[in-house]
């Protein structure tokens, strides 16, 4: 019965995806154009972010380790 429910759960939760594009809400427009640009931007446009968002990633190895200097304070903890 359990796997039953979860099964049902799953198929309708998989469901709930949308599939075609999107459109402003009836009755509703675009926002409007940026200040300075030439066009409004279209939701594809605007779903797409920036490079500045999603930079590129960086696989700086390290080189060089440096040693610890000795803290006084890192202590064993009591027992």
């Amino acid at each position: 019965m359990k796997r039953l429910l979860l099964l049902g759960g799953l198929l309708a939760l998989a469901g709930c995806g949308a599939r075609e594009g999107l459109k402003p809400a009836p009755g509703q427009a675009l926002p409007p154009a940026p200040f300075g640009a030439t066009a409004t931007p279209t939701p594809d446009d605007l779903l797409k972010p920036p490079v500045q968002t999603r930079p590129a990633r960086s696989d700086d190895l390290i080189e060089s380790t440096d040693k610890r200097r000795s803290d006084k304070f890192d202590l064993p903890p009591p027992n």
